[in-house]
């Protein structure tokens, strides 16, 4: 059996990937499952998904734990600890990474003996690369099994896709042949994990559990705010940058709007982001009716941010 994971943030097409690649296997005459695993509004927060591929039944259930296929969308959610990438991983495990660095770099910074690939797409902030990162990371891992063939891929794209409109569909299906065909030196380089059965199960015996006080059992916080330690704003991969030059300070608007109530007034008057929580989610942008507000790629965006506000300083 084959067991996939799939590793990104909430908007770089993880869901579709799993579909994609589990409807390939499909086509192929396997037995299929695939799901995503997420919360509620979740743009830009780390979340996975799965596909598990076989000849025959497939017993397993739930999340995958020895993975055969480790597929990373975004390389700033290696260090995450949320993100699990690296939980449960085999000697066999291989791991697909969209990266421009090397594979002896990422094998020197984790310090794995697994085999390790980059597959070096878009990057994850680049906003215009986000819809087809899903489609890529799925027929590069269609590749690595060696058992799906670029026909199939290509109308496997094609159908999934196909109501989103043609030129849509195109487009998608020319990053999904570039990244299948540049997976062409490691084709069928991912085996098929060992079957796993579960474990023979004792009976239930009768377990005595003592009775605690309620100044123990009932669980407590002793201290406010503590939600403000949670930053959420790791999630984010695009960052909302305020151009003083055009606001008019209506920050009623923008504050008022924010879903996570991430945007006060600041000096001057102008609206002031809390980078540390906010999600990214670009709501502010699109309600400025001065345009003020611009989306701006998280890589690098701490410049942008700070040559703004030089810039509007008298």
């Amino acid at each position: 059996m084959f067991r996939i994971r799939f590793h990104g943030r909430g908007g770089q097409g993880m869901k579709t990937a799993s579909h994609i690649l589990g409807s390939a296997f499909f086509h192929e005459g396997f037995e299929v499952q695939d799901a995503p695993r997420y919360g509620a509004e979740r743009r830009g927060a780390p979340i996975f998904a799965y596909v598990r591929a076989a000849r025959g039944a497939i017993n397993e259930r739930g999340i995958i734990r020895h993975p055969d296929l480790v597929i990373v969308a975004d390389e700033s959610l290696v260090p995450v600890p949320a993100a699990e990438v690296l939980a449960n991983f085999a000697p066999h495990t291989t791991l697909l990474i969209n990266s421009a660095e090397s594979a002896e770099t990422w094998r020197e910074r984790l310090n794995l003996s697994s085999p390790i690939i980059c597959l070096p797409l878009a990057e994850a902030g680049e906003q215009a690369e986000l819809p087809y990162m899903g489609v890529a990371c799925a027929a590069a891992a269609a590749r690595l099994t060696g058992v799906i063939g670029r026909e199939s891929l290509g109308d496997t794209v094609a159908e999934e896709l196909g109501s989103l409109g043609e030129e849509v569909v195109a487009e998608n299906l020319r990053r999904a042949l570039a990244a299948f065909d540049a997976m062409a030196d490691h084709e069928g380089c991912v085996a098929e994990g060992e079957e796993r059965l579960a474990a023979p199960a004792e009976g239930p015996d009768w377990i005595e559990m003592p009775l605690d006080l309620g100044e123990q059992a009932t669980p407590a916080i002793h201290a406010g705010a503590t939600s403000v330690e949670v930053r959420t704003g790791l999630w984010r991969v695009m960052r909302p940058v305020v151009h003083e030059d055009h606001c008019n300070k209506c920050v009623w608007i923008c504050g008022s709007l924010c879903p996570d109530s991430v945007i006060s007034t600041g000096a001057g008057g102008y609206p002031e982001v809390d980078y540390d929580h906010c999600k990214g989610c670009m709501i502010c942008v699109a309600a400025c009716p001065r345009h003020a507000i611009e989306a701006v790629p998280e890589h690098g965006a701490a410049g942008e941010t700070a040559a703004t506000h030089e810039e509007a300083s008298p």
